[in-house]
């Protein structure tokens, strides 16, 4: 968990839920491909009003399990048709620490819809994904490829490589 603290807390623009006022104006934090909850945990913990999603059902049970204790919206569901969710309304956080890569390109663009509908304008995309150790070696993408993807509606701000394995760090702003 502290890594993903880091990794929200060093975005361009973030700002913490606790600067804002009432219950209902809480932070929003979409984790896509959530797994069984760690950092929508930590975005709970922290007063982010929380959503995940996740193919696996069985993953899904898991988080609402570890989120037992907060108002989370863990959901199984397929993050290539994320625009067609019946979500409980817009993030300023939309977090993806290993999905995006492992989509085929037509499941990226269904991501990439879902996105710009789900984040609100000057919302964060934080994005960690698998790059190719050579030419285009799926399902890894290349740094050109991702932008690509979402260009139309997000403007890079910060980009880290990775370190161990051939992977980036993408910190997206929705304009």
């Amino acid at each position: 968990m502290v890594f993903v603290s880091i990794f929200i807390s060093s975005a361009v623009g973030y700002r913490h839920p606790g600067s804002r006022t009432g219950p209902d104006d809480r932070a929003g934090g979409l984790d896509i491909g959530c797994g069984t909850g760690t950092n929508l945990l930590y975005l709970a913990q922290d007063r982010w009003r929380v959503t995940g999603i996740d193919f696996s059902g069985g993953a899904i049970a898991k988080a609402r399990h570890k989120l037992r204790a907060y108002s989370p919206f863990p959901l199984a569901a397929d993050a290539t048709r994320l625009a067609s969710l019946n979500l409980p309304g817009r993030y300023d956080l939309a977090l993806d620490l290993g999905c995006f890569h492992s989509l085929s390109d037509e499941g990226r663009k269904g991501y990439a819809l879902g996105l710009d509908r789900w984040l609100k304008p000057g919302g964060i995309y934080l994005l960690y994904a698998r790059q190719p150790e050579t030419g285009d070696d799926p399902p890894n993408l290349s740094k050109e490829k991702v932008i690509r993807f979402l260009e139309s509606e997000f403007r890079l701000s910060r980009y880290e490589q990775g370190t161990g394995h051939p992977s980036a760090w993408y910190y997206f702003i929705r304009g």
